[in-house]
């Protein structure tokens, strides 16, 4: 990932409903959601969450494919991945002794075995 992708992912997260509904996306991994379902446990109407989605696909965030007549959304986990590992990729200068607290916290992370959702 190079700086302006970064940039405009960070920015497709750096609004209070878009980055909800990507922690909603992230924990209802891997069946995703259907747009509907997704904007009532928002508790937003669904024409404002379809554009907060569109945002965060044109930034690769959420995929989406039509299932009947229903549209399922699901979180990219790659560009997440993408965008970490960008993030920390010169993480604390090189200096072990600042990247290992940080480490230690993401590794401590625990994941249910039902979903990829960590806390």
């Amino acid at each position: 990932m190079d700086s302006i992708a970064a940039v405009t992912t960070l920015g497709a997260l750096a609004q209070s409903t878009r980055l909800e509904a990507f922690r909603l996306l992230v924990h209802h991994e891997p069946n995703g959601l259907p747009a509907g379902a997704a904007a009532r446990l928002l508790g937003v109407p669904q024409n404002t969450l379809s554009a907060h989605l569109n945002v965060l696909a044109q930034a690769g965030l959420v995929v989406s494919h039509r299932d009947g007549r229903q549209v399922i959304y699901r979180a990219a986990l790659g560009r997440l991945r993408e965008l970490t590992l960008f993030l920390l990729q010169d993480c604390c200068g090189g200096r072990r002794e600042l990247a290992e607290p940080l480490m230690a916290e993401l590794s401590a992370l625990t994941c249910s075995s039902s979903s990829t959702a960590c806390r």
